[in-house]
């Protein structure tokens, strides 16, 4: 039987050395029936396989999660562009000397907007500061899309505490590469949307929305719906910087018009600070406000 697993595992590993050699050297790839269906570039593309590469997209992340025992999440949403404090200072700098009047206001709106990257920072140290001395399995972990901005400073927070995080990056056009904060082993690629918010609300115990645009509020949405219309578990939703979001929109309106019932508007609650935040989240769950957070 070894010798025959040997066999088989020896033609895997020509197959993708096959690929590897047509990638390595440049040249393209032609049509082979007798190719491997799977080691099959052409074959795993074609339309009539997107429910194969659907599956496989929703598998691997999932797969590699379980092997890390990692069960609970706190996801976190918000802006790409909104710059690090240190990069906002910069721009500033250059700005300044530059004496250009546009860019001067474009660099005080990213310093204006830096103190949300803080903020998304320290609230990731928290909660993996306070989930650290969980067993594996027990423990909260911040999970974000992977990207720069409030992606990587919530990402950044973890890493600062030396904690692992959950990166579910997207393949765009405009190529969003993981911020350097990930970690390796939990950073993840989609080709589909709905996939990977699927995945930020599989072991989601928690969402913060930091300000962002339509990505941000594509993903918070989609969470209130599915909490809304009782296809996913209640789990606290948290709007972080209450200026913004009550400027951005006016979810009374809604209730007026009767689009929405008065008890939706508490599915959602506006906060300010880190630790505010950290506790609703601690509260929801019964947990306390001091001490490790273990979720059982």
């Amino acid at each position: 039987m070894k010798a025959t697993r040997d066999i088989h595992t020896r033609r895997l590993a020509e197959s993708w050395a096959e690929l590897q050699a047509h990638v390595a050297s440049g040249e393209p790839l032609e049509p082979d029936a007798y190719r491997l269906a799977f080691t099959d570039p052409e074959f795993m593309l074609r339309r009539e396989t997107r429910g194969l590469r659907i599956q496989l997209e929703m598998l691997k992340p999932d797969l590699d999660q379980i092997a890390a025992g990692i069960e609970h999440t706190v996801v976190v949403f918000g802006s790409a562009r909104f710059p690090a404090p240190d990069d906002a200072q910069t721009a500033m700098s250059a700005a300044q000397a530059s004496g250009d009047a546009a860019a001067i206001a474009l660099a005080e709106r990213g310093l204006r907007n830096a103190r949300y990257y803080e903020l998304a920072r320290q609230f990731a140290q928290l909660v993996s500061t306070d989930s650290k001395n969980c067993a594996s399995s027990e423990r909260m972990y911040i999970c974000t899309g992977g990207g720069p901005g409030i992606m990587e400073a919530a990402t950044r927070g973890a890493h600062d505490v030396g904690a692992l995080s959950v990166a579910l990056n997207i393949a765009l056009p405009h190529e969003q590469s993981a911020n350097p904060y990930v970690s390796p082993n939990l950073s993840f690629k989609f080709h589909y949307f709905a996939l990977r918010k699927m995945h930020f609300m599989m072991r989601a115990k928690a969402l913060v929305a930091f300000p962002g645009g339509f990505g941000t509020l594509d993903e918070l949405f989609e969470v209130i719906t599915l909490v809304q219309t009782q296809k996913a578990k209640p789990v606290p939703i948290i709007l972080f910087g209450s200026d913004y979001w009550k400027r951005l929109f006016n979810l009374d309106v809604l209730v007026e018009e009767g689009a929405i019932s008065p008890q939706d508007l508490n599915l959602i609650q506006y906060v300010d600070d880190p630790q505010v935040a950290w506790n609703s989240i601690r509260e929801f769950y019964g947990l306390g406000t001091n001490g490790p957070v273990c979720i059982k």
